[in-house]
């Protein structure tokens, strides 16, 4: 399966390939746009800070833009990487699935449906303080996806090169996401 996987708001950072390394060994072709072009940032406030000044829907256009001619594919985001990942995963006909890891926004964002049929998996820490987990659950729930908790106040845990980086919990929610990848490459074949 291929997947176009979105960074989040520190950038493409280390972990984050490290991460898309994790599902290439599974098999898959996975892309990384730099949403960032090239900048990458020590804390989320600067990240945020740099989000602020070139404005979210800009962000979220440079994703789009970079996914242009990606065809058949899992659409994947980590944190503010959601948002394009979700935005494609409901605006292209051609989406496989989406995979989102760290945050989901409601549906209604991007055309107030989610595409029947189309699988959604949602990663996220059961105490994560950037994330309002009703609404993600909403959102999960609203897509008829599958939503995947971990224990603690971690956000951005599957980065091995920031501080709440979580070996355990990232060891599951690659196993989870392989698995996912699996079922939505077995529907390539139906």
């Amino acid at each position: 399966m291929r997947v176009v996987l979105f960074h989040h708001v520190q950038g493409r950072t280390p972990g984050v390939r490290a991460f898309a390394d994790r599902l290439r060994a599974g098999g898959h072709v996975v892309d990384t746009p730099d949403l960032f072009e090239g900048r990458t940032f020590g804390s989320i406030g600067e990240g945020q800070a740099y989000l602020e000044r070139v404005g979210m829907a800009a962000i979220v256009e440079r994703g789009v833009a970079a996914a242009a001619d990606a065809g058949r594919v899992v659409y994947a985001g980590m944190s503010l990487g959601a948002m394009p990942a979700q935005k494609l995963a409901q605006t292209r006909p051609s989406a496989a699935g989406c995979l989102l890891f760290h945050s989901a926004v409601p549906v209604t964002a991007f055309g107030g449906t989610w595409p029947g049929g189309l699988p959604l998996q949602v990663h996220v820490s059961d105490h994560d303080p950037y994330e309002d987990l009703d609404a993600v659950r909403a959102t999960v729930a609203d897509a008829r996806g599958e939503l995947c908790l971990y224990v603690g106040r971690a956000h951005v845990f599957t980065d091995e090169s920031l501080p709440d980086y979580n070996p355990a919990a990232t060891a599951l929610a690659v196993s989870r996401a392989l698995a996912f990848l699996a079922r939505a490459g077995a529907r390539e074949v139906l």
